[in-house]
């Protein structure tokens, strides 16, 4: 198939643009965002990109996860659609371009073909797919999960929130939950775009991380439970101290991780004690390990240490122990025939480049089951996400919107 021209280029400022007017929406307390899955903020973001697809000519289509579909015809009917997007959904204290850039980045890819009055065989079609951070509704990717077999809809829509608000009810609360069938759409091809979220790309000054693989991950979900006693007045070998187990689990998994070298990360995150009071040793501690890696071997045996070992440190302190699995996915190996188009495509425009793993979990891992998918990265400023200084450049951004651009052009076939 014909590659696109070298000079073909998105508009770095209408991109840009467009990024800081949907960061208009939810903004955060500190220059980034809380745009939350199925919040108010959430529905007016979705609102915002409908209304930007519909001037771009495209129509939408809406699943029962309220996954987002905007295409632009193809010249031939039968052909099967290229897609490409991310999500819209940030983290309480997120930033203005996880996720957020790879939505954009695809509807600029249908704003630049209109602009160039370019046709392609295969219809092109911009996703937002809904609640991939997993921080109101765990766990995350959850409705491309639901796409792509790995969650049933049923369970997906009976997730809770901290406020016990069922994510099929806020679905349907604002909006956005659509009659489409989950999962029926057949792919050519999925194309992901998204900031690195790491260091790597900015230390080693490359334009352009093609990633090759993303880490499977565990997150195990430990519960402990001892006695509350007044910190005061109970003796040090009297105590049946959670916290305590908490912390001799929290340096078990870091040597964990570090036995497990190289490719491997484990750390403790979400951590709640009970009743978590000053002068109280507390009686409960609930905390979610998070291990990833690329291996599956390692990714399988760090588990298993955890499961073997921190029973032994719960029973020295004498602690009731509980460990459930709160999500998984094993590592994703993207397809090579994509990871390529996306490595000519930096070639053809004179972008660094390297291969890259993916460290953090994304909507093309579920889609990469059901159809062949590669991801594109840009750097980010000192590797920093999920934090509201999360930021990038103009220039980072059309990098690698520009690649997408070519990738996804390639991939759909311009017809002359």
């Amino acid at each position: 198939m014909p590659a696109p021209a070298e000079n073909m280029k998105i508009d770095a400022a209408r991109l840009w643009n467009s990024l800081m007017e949907m960061a208009k929406v939810g903004p955060g307390i500190a220059g980034g965002n809380n745009r939350q899955t199925l919040t108010d903020a959430d529905a007016e973001g979705r609102a915002l990109f409908q209304r930007w697809c519909k001037d771009a000519g495209c129509t939408m289509g809406l699943d029962q996860m309220g996954n987002m579909f905007a295409m632009r015809e193809g010249a031939d009917p039968e052909a099967l659609p290229v897609y490409v997007g991310s999500h819209l959904d940030t983290q309480p204290t997120g930033g203005k371009y996880d996720g957020v850039l790879g939505v954009l980045g695809g509807l600029e890819v249908i704003r630049s073909l209109n602009d160039l009055g370019i046709r392609t065989k295969h219809p092109i079609v911009v996703t937002n797919w809904t609640n991939e951070e997993g921080t109101r509704y765990a766990p995350a990717m959850l409705a491309s999960g639901v796409f792509a077999g790995i969650h049933t809809q049923d369970w997906a829509y009976d997730r809770v929130d901290a406020e016990g608000k069922r994510f099929g009810d806020e679905l349907a609360r604002i909006g956005w939950k659509g009659d489409e069938e989950v999962g029926a759409r057949k792919m050519k091809a999925f194309f992901e775009l998204h900031i690195e979220q790491g260091p790597i790309l900015e230390a080693e000054g490359k334009d352009i991380g093609i990633v090759t693989h993303g880490q499977g991950l565990w997150w195990l979900q430990v519960t402990l439970t001892g006695k509350d006693a007044h910190t005061g007045s109970t003796p040090m070998h009297m105590r049946v101290n959670a916290g305590l187990g908490m912390a001799r689990i929290t340096e078990l998994v870091h040597r964990i991780a570090m036995e497990n070298q190289p490719d491997a990360v484990g750390a403790i995150g979400h951590v709640n004690v009970y009743p978590n009071s000053r002068n109280v040793i507390p009686g409960k501690a609930v905390f979610t390990v998070d291990f990833r890696s690329p291996d599956q071997a390692k990714l399988d045996g760090m588990k298993a240490r955890l499961e073997a070992e921190a029973p032994q440190i719960a029973a020295e302190l004498g602690l009731g122990i509980e460990i459930e699995v709160a999500g998984h996915f094993d590592p994703v190996t993207f397809d090579t025939g994509c990871v390529d188009a996306l490595r000519r495509a930096a070639d053809r425009l004179g972008y660094s480049h390297r291969d890259i793993v993916s460290g953090a979990g994304h909507d093309a891992c579920w889609i990469n089951r059901v159809a062949p998918t590669a991801m594109v990265m840009c750097p980010c400023v000192d590797g920093l996400s999920h934090n509201e200084a999360e930021e990038i450049t103009q220039d980072w951004a059309a990098a690698g919107a520009n690649v997408l651009f070519h990738a996804v052009v390639e991939t759909a076939e311009i017809v002359e």
